[in-house]
């Protein structure tokens, strides 16, 4: 082999070699983009389910009065007539 094409093979062997650092460092960097945007949301429904877990028991006692209040008004209706 004559050291013009030894020179060049080498040459193409170090740019292979930077080519494969760099698709790893993306694929890499892909992989962990999509563990943190799993993780995020994770997060933001599981904050949801938890905030509605905790909130729940006031909903519920919300409801109830609505509910009272709505047929204080039906009463009321009922009187009128």
């Amino acid at each position: 082999m004559d050291p013009e094409s030894k020179k060049l093979l080498e040459e193409t062997f170090a740019l292979a070699q930077e080519n494969n650092r760099m698709l790893q460092s993306m694929r890499r960097s892909m992989r962990l983009s999509r563990i943190m945007s799993f993780l995020y949301w994770a997060f933001i429904i599981g904050s949801a389910v938890g905030a509605y877990y905790f909130i729940q028991p006031y909903l519920e006692q919300l409801m109830g009065v609505y509910s009272g209040a709505g047929d204080m008004l039906n009463n009321f209706k009922q009187l009128s007539q």
